[in-house]
């Protein structure tokens, strides 16, 4: 296995393998939809184009044909990296939540900073953070201070521009 290889592998490791992981049905659906995309359109495009590269003789100076075959391999790796985290992950609905008083995986939570502004988060797996989409990771920092909390408590968050207070103002699981 080549060294760039090793490296993209490294990459493509899942970041805590501690514990079980989980993963909204939302965040699911996403992922299965991008494995069959990959496996139904985009990997037979490239496969049609790097034959077609093939066939225009030496391979070895051929940049289309060596792009193509890097592109294939990144895919692959993709595909079989995709396949994993939907076969490991367990999906969970917010909505069944019972205990609607605490932070769990799945809650949406209003907060209130230092300076009175408000913000909106719903916890979810690192596969389908998106902080501008409104969804923060359970392995975040502010994910991991928020867990178990109550409405009206306030947490210390540790991020790199340094701490914040944060208050609880609403818990609701959707």
């Amino acid at each position: 296995m080549s060294r760039m290889q090793e490296k993209d592998d490294e990459l493509e490791q899942e970041p805590a393998t501690r514990g079980q992981r989980y993963i909204t049905r939302a965040g699911a659906e996403r992922l299965h939809h991008e494995l069959l995309r990959l496996l139904n359109e985009e990997r037979p495009r490239v496969t049609a184009e790097v034959s077609a590269a093939a066939a225009q003789g030496d391979r070895s100076e051929n940049a289309e044909y060596i792009y193509g075959k890097k592109r294939l391999r990144e895919i692959d790796r993709r595909i079989h990296f995709l396949q994993r985290r939907l076969d490991t992950c367990t999906v969970v609905e917010p909505a069944a939540q019972t205990d609607a008083s605490r932070i769990y995986f799945g809650a949406t939570v209003t907060l209130e900073d230092e300076e009175g502004g408000r913000s909106t988060y719903q916890i979810v797996g690192p596969d389908e953070t998106d902080t501008k989409g409104g969804r923060i990771s359970i392995e975040s920092p502010i994910g991991r201070a928020l867990l178990g909390k109550r409405r009206g408590e306030t947490v210390a968050v540790r991020r790199p521009r340094g701490e914040i207070e944060l208050t609880i103002l609403v818990i609701e699981y959707r």
